[in-house]
C-alpha cells in the first residue's frame, strides 16, 4: 500500500496537481482544503474525487460554517479577505462537504495504527504545536496509535516521542519551510519519508494577482508562496 499524505492545500491547484502526479494507491488529506488560494472549488472537487480519508481543518470548518478560522495575527487580514472571496465560489454541496468532515480519523495499515488530525489529537482544529517534545507529550497521552499524522503549522517534521512517531508532511499549497515547493509525505512498506516537489508557482501567483481583494493582500499572499516565509519576516510562521 502506497499512501500519499498531504495537508494544507489552501486551494493551490497547481501544487495539488503536481503532488497528485506522485504514484500512490490512496491519498489522505489532513485538512485545510480551502482559503488563501485562488481555486477553492476545483480543489474541493479534486479532493473529493481522489482522497480516501479527509479530516477537517480550521479553514474548512470556518468556511463551511461561516465562522472565524482563528489564525495567527500575522495572517488574520489575509484569512478574512480570502474567506470573503472563497465563500461565494463554493456551492451548497461543497460547503456541506466541508462541514461534514470529521475532526479526526484512524486507520490501520500493515499492522500500524494511524491517527489523523489537522492540528493536535487533543484540539484537532486550532492548536499550533511545533516539533517540540514537551508540547507534544500531553497531546498524545493515552492515544492508541503508532503514528500520528498532523498538519496546520505548514512546517514539515518527523519526531519520535515515547512509543509514537509524529509526522507533519508540511503544506502542499502554502509551504513555510523557506522554499516554494509543495510538501507531502509518502507511506510505503513501513517507511514514511517527507517529500517535496517543484510546481509552477508563477502560475499560482499570477492568479493571485488577479483576485478581487486588496492589493496588499495579493502582494502578501504572493510573497509567501514565492519565499516560503511571511513578508517582512526572516523566520517561519504558522497560520
Amino acid at each position: 500500500m502506497k499512501i500519499l499524505i498531504v495537508a494544507d492545500i489552501h486551494p493551490n491547484l497547481e501544487a495539488l496537481q503536481a503532488v497528485l502526479a506522485e504514484s500512490h494507491d490512496e491519498m489522505w488529506v489532513l485538512g485545510d482544503l480551502v482559503n488563501y488560494g485562488p481555486n477553492p472549488s476545483e480543489v474541493v472537487d479534486l479532493v473529493r474525487l481522489h482522497a480516501a480519508l479527509v479530516v477537517q481543518g480550521n479553514h474548512d470548518y470556518a468556511i463551511g460554517n461561516g465562522s472565524d478560522p482563528r489564525c495567527s495575527n500575522a495572517f488574520r487580514e489575509m484569512a478574512r479577505a480570502m474567506q470573503e472571496y472563497t465563500e461565494p465560489l463554493l456551492d451548497a454541496d461543497q460547503r456541506a462537504f466541508l462541514r461534514s468532515l470529521p475532526r479526526t480519523a484512524a486507520r490501520t495499515i500493515d499492522g500500524y495504527r494511524f491517527f489523523l488530525c489537522h492540528a493536535t489529537p487533543a484540539e484537532p482544529l486550532f492548536r499550533y504545536c511545533p516539533a517540540e517534545p514537551a508540547l507534544w507529550a500531553p497531546e498524545i497521552e493515552g492515544l492508541q496509535a503508532d503514528i500520528v499524522l498532523t498538519g496546520h503549522t505548514h512546517v514539515p517534521f518527523t519526531m519520535n516521542l515515547e512509543r509514537l512517531r509524529i509526522v507533519n508532511p508540511g503544506s502542499v499549497g502554502q509551504p513555510k519551510h523557506g522554499a516554494p515547493m509543495a510538501c507531502y509525505a509518502l507511506w510505503e512498506n513501513g517507511r514514511l519519508p517527507l517529500q517535496s516537489c517543484h510546481y509552477p508557482v508563477e502560475e499560482t501567483v499570477k492568479k493571485i494577482f488577479s483576485l478581487p481583494v486588496p492589493v496588499e493582500i495579493r502582494s502578501q499572499l504572493a510573497a509567501v508562496l514565492l519565499s516560503g516565509f511571511l513578508p517582512g519576516r526572516g523566520g517561519q510562521v504558522t497560520i
